[in-house]
């Protein structure tokens, strides 16, 4: 494998092999009240989806990973988390360019996803990198004591020539 590109002088990605899971799981647990499940990300890593990890370079330390699935002329964004220690400083927004550049390349005209109404600090970094808002999906996150919480869809059109603009 070729060596890692360096993001910011401060990080480099790499995509997720199995061997990655007990790092991953261990962040998922920290930044969710429902987390993925073990077997959600062996299955994405099965079905080939994108799964990207982000590390610190001076320690290799794991910041967070990113999973999309590709269709036809869109990607979708199951999954971007960062460790909670290290939110708020360009790392998600480090994980939306990486996932940019790899839909355009395989073809994509559009970025979708969904987030929680109740996940302010995702919410407005998918705004300010440019997704817009284009509805809801009702009772799709499971909420506790049987409660259901709406999802937000989100997308951004890619493009081609590397600039990513809403709608």
């Amino acid at each position: 494998m070729s060596s890692p590109p360096v993001l910011q002088g401060a990080t480099w990605l790499r995509p997720m092999a199995a061997d990655d899971l007990d790092a991953v799981m261990a962040i998922e647990q920290q930044a969710y009240a429902f987390p993925w499940s073990r077997g959600n990300f062996l299955d994405s890593l099965r079905s080939g989806h994108p799964i990207t990890l982000l590390f610190a370079l001076e320690d290799e330390r794991l910041l967070g990973y990113s999973v999309g699935m590709v269709g036809f002329e869109e990607m979708h964004l199951l999954n971007l988390t960062v460790h909670p220690a290290v939110q708020g400083r360009g790392h998600g927004r480090a994980l939306l360019d990486a996932l940019c550049v790899l839909g355009r390349g395989l073809g994509c005209a559009k970025l979708w996803l969904e987030v929680r109404p109740s996940n302010a600090g995702a919410q407005r970094l998918y705004r300010r990198y440019g997704f817009v808002e284009l509805g809801r999906r009702k009772g799709y996150y499971p909420a506790g004591r049987g409660e259901r919480e709406d999802a937000i869809v989100m997308a951004l059109a890619l493009d081609p020539t590397g600039a990513a603009h809403a709608g």
